[in-house]
């Protein structure tokens, strides 16, 4: 394991295992029943107790299927599936009283966490078992998303429909919580009488770890949750071995891993199949993020395998404290929406910087195989020839997030909608981007808007259509090496008017075959 600190282009330290101590207790010592019907909270609260109270150890659950409400670990505990064991948390929300959390890189109140530890240290949950979130009972619907026969399975269990038919909401609570909320977030809920009326909406995270020193995830295949499935957030030293993530392809913010503002943390040899991000990184959102200023840091992501999820390796939206030292090597994306996914926007603030990302196939990516949208949630088109106009410029200040810094090698796409789209904002350019060594097959070729310092080196692109590579507003912009197969019609288009110094150094592009607009004429050079 150690092997993986070699040559990382950034110093962090060597994270180790927690220690537990060797005291090993029987869930089934405690009253625990694996008969799928019993409801085994209390034994569960009994036995974490008890090994706390003894300076910790370690809970088996044995073969069974155990029903239980929240888990709460303390210092010290690790909790062991064995073999053909599956512990289910209960459809009974009642269970889940509201606590204070953080959801989305915001404090607020939500339903508890199925599986959690908060300010606590050497905390782990190993095994070869299954954590299964029951999260169906939770999420909302969309008839345009679901297969018909789960969509046809929701309206029979009830709930409410929207009165054009579709979306189906579980309960009237959740509805009622739906209604009026923004980005997950009821305004008017004010007190905890207001939050209990919207229970329903407040879905629980399945694992969630807060302020700890000292985390082990291993072997566990963790399924179905009533919202995000493992969230990280504002601990360090973590170790993410060997899981498995998967929930429903429709699931509402059905994330796989999000690690929020956590620092030295290693997530390898695992696979995730879900409704949202794959593998995310965050750190806080707008004012309250940047005020934590707690940044994501020490990162290793390495020989992980993606399939459905909005983007493979995703950073944000939610960046406010900042993102830096951060590697990801030896993954394969396989039918997820974006392979690399890069989101922001005006308002969050916040550097991501010295992201360094190598050896990444790809394989029927559904839109871009690399992007970087600073206008997540409102995304801009990259400007045609035709419509040779300059996006507005805001003034920059903290508020402005940036992207700087990033180390792209040996990435394999076969198969996406576009290869690359770089999306910036006009007053904060996307910059120093360095893209070397890389094949995509794409329908459409990369297209580069608002970016500072992008270096293409030895990159084939080879789209279906269209031009292979496509710039507006860009700056000192360096293609060396770059391939394309035969295009009929023009290989490179430039557009805009704040293009400058782009150097051009390709078997397949040249002045021949080049449009460049009036506005930017003079701003490119072939050699």
């Amino acid at each position: 394991m150690k092997d993986i600190y070699r040559d990382l282009p950034f110093e962090m330290p060597v994270i180790e295992r927690p220690v537990i101590p060797d005291l090993n207790i029987c869930l089934t010592d405690f009253g625990g029943s694996g008969d799928g019907v019993t409801l085994n909270s209390e034994a569960f609260e009994k036995a974490i107790q008890y090994l706390a109270s003894k300076g910790g150890g370690r809970l088996i659950v044995p073969q069974g299927v155990w029903l239980t409400g929240p888990i709460e670990l303390e210092n010290n505990v690790e909790l062991h599936l064995s073999d053909n064991s599956i512990v289910v948390f209960s459809q009974d929300k009642s269970l889940y009283p509201i606590v204070e959390t953080v959801f989305e890189g915001c404090k607020t109140f939500r339903c508890k966490p199925q599986l959690s530890a908060v300010r606590k240290s050497n905390v782990a949950v190993t095994g070869k078992g299954i954590i299964d979130g029951a999260g169906d009972i939770w999420r909302l619907g969309k008839k345009n998303e679901m297969p018909p026969m789960v969509w046809n399975e929701c309206i029979q269990n009830g709930g409410i429909l929207s009165e054009d038919g579709e979306l189906w909401y579980p309960t009237e609570s959740y509805y009622r919580g739906a209604k009026d909320a923004i980005q997950n977030i009821v305004p008017w809920a004010k007190t905890m009488e207001d939050f209990e009326s919207v229970r329903d909406f407040l879905r629980p995270v399945m694992v969630n770890f807060r302020e700890c020193d000292g985390v082990l995830l291993e072997g566990i295949v963790f399924q179905n949750s009533p919202c995000w499935n493992v969230h990280l957030s504002l601990s360090r030293d973590i170790i993410v071995h060997n899981i498995a993530v998967r929930c429903p392809w429709y699931a509402k913010n059905g994330d796989g891993i999000d690690i929020e503002s956590c620092t030295n943390l290693l997530l390898t040899d695992s696979w995730f199949d879900v409704g949202d991000d794959a593998i995310c990184i965050k750190s806080g959102k707008d004012e309250e993020g940047r005020r934590r200023g707690i940044p994501a840091s020490n990162i290793i992501v390495d020989n992980c395998v993606c399939y459905h999820g909005h983007g493979g390796f995703v950073v944000g939206s939610e960046m406010s404290g900042g993102v830096k030292n951060i590697a990801v090597s030896n993954c394969r994306f396989s039918g997820t929406d974006v392979g690399l996914r890069f989101k922001s926007k005006r308002g969050r603030g916040g550097v991501v910087e010295n992201i360094y990302i190598k050896n990444i196939m790809m394989n029927d990516i559904v839109s871009e195989a690399l992007l970087f949208d600073l206008f997540y949630g409102k995304r801009v088109s990259v400007k045609l020839p035709e419509q040779d106009e300059d996006m507005i410029a805001f003034d920059a200040d903290e508020t402005t997030p940036q992207f700087k810094d990033i180390y792209i090698s040996q990435v394999t796409c076969h198969g996406a909608k576009r290869a690359m789209l770089f999306n910036g904002l006009p007053e904060m350019n996307v910059r120093n981007v360095f893209i070397e060594d890389c094949h995509i097959y794409a329908d459409e070729g990369a297209k580069i808007h608002e970016a500072t310092n992008v270096n293409l080196r030895n990159v084939m692109v080879t789209p279906k259509s269209g031009p292979a590579l496509m710039l507006n507003n860009v700056k000192d912009l360096t293609v060396i090496g770059f391939q394309c197969r035969r295009i009929d019609g023009n290989a490179l288009i430039v557009t805009g008017s704040r293009n400058r110094l782009i150097s051009v150094s390709s078997s397949c592009i040249s002045e021949r075959n080049a449009f460049v607009s009036n506005k930017a004429e003079g701003s490119v050079v072939y050699k």
